[in-house]
């Protein structure tokens, strides 16, 4: 099982290891991407940036789905309580904040976890909100992101293959979380978080931590998805 988290990690390490500042327009609409984070070192020796989280996206909307990471569209943060702050549309930051919070013993966690995408919870609990401490709290996480995290990126047009439980991207979440040499490092913040799918798994993610890891025959589709995503990348450098 750790054989091929090691191999996960090492076969895309020809494609662009991608780092803020970068231009959306060269990403492509379509794949599933790798976050990796300052500090956290995988665990088959050496000192290899560790895989902590992968995503995909629906639709062509892989750049929309980085965007929202990275807060590329800074102006995102000036919402107030009838819009849902820039962290209701990326869960990847929810959990930051989620972690921040709970680091702090900061009871506003409550809050914070709600979310106000949905105009019915903005009418509930919108009396709640305190916009200048959201607002503190999301330029933390975008701070943290852009200065720590990095990713690369497989491209994958097949929807269906990338999604759901049988999905490509569900199959290295499992891969990863079975590893038994790859684990947070004491300092990550991951650690404060109050999701103990994130602590136990040492990934910003909580769902597919269970499903399958990859086999032989998604082996063989990796390495061509990887082969035609290094042809693209240098068709357009």
């Amino acid at each position: 099982m750790s054989e091929k988290c090691k191999w996960l990690h090492e076969k895309p390490e020809g494609l662009p290891l991608i780092e803020y500042p970068f231009e959306l327009q060269l990403l492509p609409k379509n794949g599933i991407y790798f976050f990796y984070e300052e500090g956290e070192i995988w665990g088959h020796r050496g000192e290899k940036l560790r895989i902590v989280r992968v995503g995909t996206h629906r639709g062509d909307n892989f750049r929309s789905r980085i965007s929202e990471h990275f807060l590329i569209n800074e102006n995102k943060v000036n919402f107030n309580k009838n819009k849902p702050k820039p962290s209701d549309r990326s869960i990847f930051r929810k959990n930051i904040g989620r972690a921040l919070l709970n680091k702090n013993h900061d009871p506003y966690l409550k809050v914070w976890g709600i979310d106000f995408i949905p105009k019915q919870n903005r009418i509930k609990f919108g009396h709640l909100r305190k916009i200048e401490k959201e607002k503190t709290i999301e330029q933390e996480i975008t701070k943290i992101i852009r200065d720590n995290f990095s990713f690369r990126f497989i491209i994958m047009e097949n929807e269906e293959e990338r999604i759901g439980r049988k999905g490509l991207e569900s199959k290295f979440i499992g891969t990863l979380t079975r590893c038994e040499k790859c684990k947070p490092s004491p300092n990550w913040l991951g650690n404060y978080s109050p999701k103990i799918q994130i602590r136990k798994s040492g990934l910003w993610l909580t769902q597919h931590l269970n499903a399958e890891e990859i086999n032989n025959e998604d082996v063989i589709v990796i390495e061509k998805l990887i082969d035609k995503t290094k042809k693209w990348v240098e068709s357009r450098e």
